[in-house]
């Protein structure tokens, strides 16, 4: 070959690029990595923003939130789901009387709503207001007496009587009773001679049970006045007062009677700083 013909081949040569050898390909990557011009592939750049993670704090404090948020939630499911199961778990002739339980609840609190409509109305249209007010407040003092324990009380209830045996019935047992008579409508409780007002207190005293200081012991008698028919049944819910004290292994009788009588007194207690707006 000639100086001619070799010319233009060494130049085409000088122009182009040397080639570039293909990278090696990692075992199991057939295609290869290939680097980024800082040194890094994609899935490392990847990698490299999400971790550490950067906050700020708007997104902490939106974080924090949805975690209460969140922990609400599960507590509200939680406690749904006891319920739930507690009833479940229930006969069917225990959820009908609690239903109707809850029925009688709402009777009465309507019939409450209806009698002080009543006396509202009497008051309005009576030709002789002062004697109808008159009357009305007799009626509530007489009430009121009641409830404080200073007058003595009859009409229909039950008889609850506890033995404990065993010692093992404490004071709180006995406040639970309490609290879910007067949640059923008990009007009058007299416990061992002992009346029951609003402010009663129970504590445990030397393996039995002091009332309002007043030391009480085994067999415990309640003398409930007021409906029968809703006392009974709020004593026999599943998991209430009866079957707790049984657990226990104390022995719980309810009798239903028409004439019950509550005759413990507590005197009139006049307020060291509370006066009538009235006077």
């Amino acid at each position: 070959m000639n100086d001619h013909e070799e010319q233009p081949a060494n130049r085409l040569r000088e122009e182009l690029p040397d080639e570039v050898p293909p990278s090696p390909s990692a075992p199991g990557d057939p295609q290869g990595a290939r680097p980024e011009r800082n040194g890094l592939t994609g899935r490392q750049r990847l990698l490299k923003g999400l971790w550490p993670p950067r906050l700020t704090r708007a997104q902490l404090i939106v974080a924090l939130l949805l975690f209460g948020l969140g922990f609400g939630l599960a507590v509200q499911v939680a406690s749904n789901s006891d319920s739930d199961s507690a009833l479940r778990g229930a006969r069917q002739e225990d959820l009908v009387r609690i239903l109707d339980e809850l029925d009688d609840r709402t009777q009465r609190l309507e019939d409450e709503k209806q009698g002080l409509e009543k006396q509202r109305d009497e008051l309005e249209n009576s030709s002789d207001q002062a004697e109808e007010a008159r009357k009305q407040t007799l009626e509530k003092e007489r009430q009121l007496g009641i409830l404080a324990g200073t007058v003595a009380a009859q009409g229909p209830g039950i008889t609850v009587t506890i033995e404990d045996t065993k010692g093992t019935v404490e004071a709180d047992m006995l406040l639970d009773a309490i609290q879910e008579l007067r949640a059923a409508g008990a009007e009058a409780i007299q416990v061992n001679g002992v009346r029951v007002v609003a402010g009663t207190y129970l504590a445990d005293a030397d393996n039995s049970v002091s009332v309002d200081g007043n030391k009480i012991n085994a067999p415990y008698r309640f003398q409930v006045i007021g409906k029968p028919q809703d006392l009974e049944p709020a004593l026999n819910i599943p998991g209430g007062v009866v079957q707790t004290l049984e657990k226990e292994q104390a022995t719980v009788t309810v009798e239903r009677s028409s004439k019950i009588v509550v005759d413990a007194l507590r005197a009139a207690e006049r307020p060291d700083y509370a006066r009538s707006s009235s006077q």
